[in-house]
């Protein structure tokens, strides 16, 4: 996917776009898999996990709606978690291994996409740890949440 002359990229293509992920998550997971924290989490891991994992990025980036379209979108996406039980201490290390891949790949290091990409991984980490507990919320069908520069999906208060 390119960027017409004068627009501005898609997170997705800000950060390179599939091929991107791909790496991203292919080096994440090799350390999730070694890791003593998230190792129970992962294990029997479907091997296509990375692959499903770079589908949704790329959709919350901003770049095909794949995931919504093989995998079945947000509702997929949170049962999967539900009664995993994942804790805090999962959740954080989880996010230093993505952010430390990150780095070892290559991504963009500028703040504005750092600060977009560390957003949605606190977010969506914190959403994981919501649908593992022991009180989920409503797993709905609802859209993938898309984020972009300066812009996030929007707070909707609880009743």
């Amino acid at each position: 996917m390119s960027t017409p002359p004068g627009t501005t990229p898609t997170i997705y293509e800000w950060m390179g776009g599939a091929e991107a992920l791909n790496r991203l998550t292919d080096v994440f997971y090799a350390h999730v898999l070694k890791d003593e924290i998230l190792t129970p989490v992962f294990a029997g891991m479907d091997p296509e996990h990375a692959r499903h994992v770079a589908v949704w990025l790329a959709e919350v980036f901003g770049g095909p709606k794949q995931y919504t379209a093989a995998h079945g979108g947000h509702q997929h996406m949170a049962t999967k978690h539900l009664g995993r039980g994942i804790t805090e201490r999962q959740r954080r290390r989880w996010v230093d291994l993505l952010t430390d891949a990150a780095d070892e790949v290559g991504l963009p290091t500028d703040p504005e996409f750092r600060a977009v990409f560390a957003y949605y991984v606190e977010w969506g980490t914190r959403m994981a740890l919501i649908y593992s507990g022991p009180n989920p919320p409503p797993v709905d069908a609802a859209e993938i949440p898309v984020w972009s520069w300066g812009q996030t999906p929007p707070w909707i208060p609880k009743d």
